[in-house]
């Protein structure tokens, strides 16, 4: 799969990294990679109208450090998991009395991922939804999506 053929179904956004991404409060399709050129990882829907803030709604949740346990907080966290140095950062700083709640690893995991992202606003959730299937059927990705 190449980067246009995802580009091709969408008018999507510059990439930006995760961490400082500002997306509108519309319902929309969203893409992180890992790194600021690496491969795309990852695809999902920011797509609650108003009151669960659109995509803004959904990427400042993971940000938050909140989203341990779902979607792409999920995908991060067990990632970050499965690397023994960055379990033996969180380990040592345990063991000097420094824990941090829940909610700082999944920060101190969003940070290891170095993810950036972009996206595209759809008209619905129903446009969302399809938009984000329709990726999610591409060839050749090796996505962290657990529902493909």
């Amino acid at each position: 799969m190449s980067r246009q053929e995802i580009g091709n179904m969408a008018q999507w956004t510059n990439w930006v990294p995760l961490v400082s991404a500002d997306p509108p409060l519309l319902p929309g399709v969203y893409l992180a990679r890992q790194r600021a050129n690496g491969p795309v990882v990852y695809v999902g829907v920011g797509a609650g109208e108003r009151k669960a803030g659109g995509l803004r709604g959904r990427l400042r949740r993971y940000t938050s450090g909140k989203a341990l346990a779902s979607g792409l907080g999920e995908a991060i966290f067990d990632r970050a998991l499965a690397d023994p140095q960055w379990l033996r950062q969180r380990l040592a700083e345990v063991e000097s009395g420094r824990p941090m709640r829940a909610t700082g690893w999944g920060k101190a995991a969003l940070l290891w991922a170095d993810l950036h992202v972009c996206w595209t606003v759809t008209k619905t959730r129903a446009d969302a939804v399809a938009l984000e299937k329709e990726v999610l059927a591409l060839q050749g990705v090796d996505w962290w999506n657990r529902a493909r």
